[in-house]
C-alpha cells in the first residue's frame, strides 16, 4: 500500500479509515486481480499495529482473506515503549495533541527529530562534529537517505495512536480497543504470524515487540535480527551481513527465548521465505501489472506519493 503524505485537509482521517480504506480495500483489490481467496500480509512498525487491529476486525467478521501476517518491528503491546516513554507523560501528550489538532497533522519532521534524539550521538551529534566542525562530506548511505524522508500523520489518526496504544495500551487488552465498530480481541486471531524484531531497535524495543507473540491466538514464529529499526529489516541475503536468532522457546518471556534461540549468520530473509512456504508452497506465474481490465497502471512505480516533500 502506498500511503499518502497527508496534509491538513485530511486532518479527520482516523485509524478506522486506515484499516477500512487501506487494508480492507487493498485486500479486496488483490483478490479481484488475482482471483485468489487468501494472501500473505506484511507490515512494518505502525503499519503492523494497524494490521493487528485489522485482523481483529476480520476475525469478528469471519473474514479469512489474510492467510498469514508478518509483523516487522511492530508493537502490539505498548506496556514498555522504551526511551520513547520520555515523550509520553500526560502533560506532554495533551500539549502535543492540542497542537496537532490545531495544525491538522503530526509533522513528519517533528517525528523524525524525536526518533533521532533517542540516538542523538549517532544521528545528530556525529554529523555536527564530522560535517560542521571538521568540514567532512558525509559518505553516501542509502538507508539513512531513505530514513530522512519523513511522513506526516493525520491529526485524528495520530491522536488515536498515541492515546489508545502508547498511553492506555488498549490493543493489548482483550476487547479494549474498538476498530471499525468491532472490539478487537487479539487472542482470538488464529492467523499464523511471523514477528521480526531488531536487537538494537530504539523505536520498537525488541523485548516489547516480543510481547505481541503472547497476544495472538494462532501459530507464532519470532525471529530477532541484528542491528536496528531499519538496517535490521533491510538486509538482503546477497550481502551476507549481520546475523539473526530463531527457534527460541516461546511462552516464557523474551530473555528465555533469546537464551534458547539459535544464532545464524547472515540475513533473516531466507528463514522468512521458508516460513511462508510452510504456510502455502503452491506457486503461480507472477501477475503482470495492468493485466486486469479494471485495474490499469496509473503511473510508473514507485508512484507519485514518494515524490512529495514536506
Amino acid at each position: 500500500i502506498s500511503w499518502a503524505n497527508t496534509t491538513p485537509e485530511y486532518s479527520q482521517i482516523g485509524w478506522d479509515d486506515y484499516v477500512q480504506d487501506g487494508i480492507f480495500e487493498a485486500t479486496r483489490v488483490v483478490k479481484d486481480i488475482t482471483g485468489e481467496k487468501k494472501m500473505n500480509a506484511v507490515a512494518w512498525c505502525i503499519g503492523g499495529t494497524i494490521l493487528g487491529s485489522a485482523l481483529g476486525v476480520m476475525q469478528k467478521k469471519r473474514d479469512a482473506s489474510i492467510g498469514s501476517a508478518t509483523f516487522l518491528t511492530t508493537l502490539l503491546d505498548f506496556s514498555d515503549p522504551g526511551d520513547l516513554g520520555v515523550f509520553l507523560d500526560q502533560e506532554d501528550v495533551d500539549m502535543r495533541a492540542a497542537q496537532v489538532s490545531k495544525d491538522g497533522v503530526m509533522s513528519g519532521k517533528s517525528l523524525a527529530l524525536g526518533f533521532n534524539m533517542l540516538r542523538s550521538n549517532d544521528l545528530i551529534w556525529s554529523y555536527v562534529v564530522n560535517n560542521y566542525l571538521k568540514g567532512k562530506t558525509p559518505p553516501p548511505f542509502d538507508l539513512l537517505y531513505w530514513n530522512s524522508d519523513p511522513t506526516n500523520l493525520p491529526a485524528a489518526m495520530y491522536n488515536t495512536y498515541i492515546r489508545e496504544m502508547y498511553v492506555n495500551n488498549n490493543l493489548a487488552k482483550s476487547g479494549g480497543f474498538t476498530c471499525c465498530g468491532k472490539s478487537v480481541e487479539l487472542e482470538k486471531i488464529k492467523t499464523p504470524s511471523y514477528f521480526l524484531s531488531a536487537i538494537e531497535d530504539h523505536i520498537a524495543p525488541w523485548k516489547t515487540t516480543f510481547l505481541g507473540t503472547e497476544l495472538m491466538g494462532g501459530p507464532v514464529e519470532f525471529v530477532l535480527g541484528g542491528s536496528g529499526h531499519i538496517a535490521g529489516v533491510i538486509n538482503p541475503p546477497a550481502k551476507n551481513k549481520r546475523n539473526f536468532w530463531s527457534d527460541g522457546e516461546l511462552g516464557q518471556g523474551a530473555d528465555h527465548w533469546l537464551e534458547t534461540a539459535t544464532d545464524h549468520p547472515g540475513s533473516w530473509w531466507s528463514h522468512w521465505h521458508e516460513w511462508l512456504d510452510q504456510q502455502d508452497s503452491k506457486q503461480v506465474p507472477a501477475r503482470e501489472i495492468g493485466s486486469h481490465s479494471e485495474y490499469q497502471e496509473i503511473v510508473p512505480a514507485p508512484g507519485d506519493y514518494v515524490r512529495v516533500r514536506i
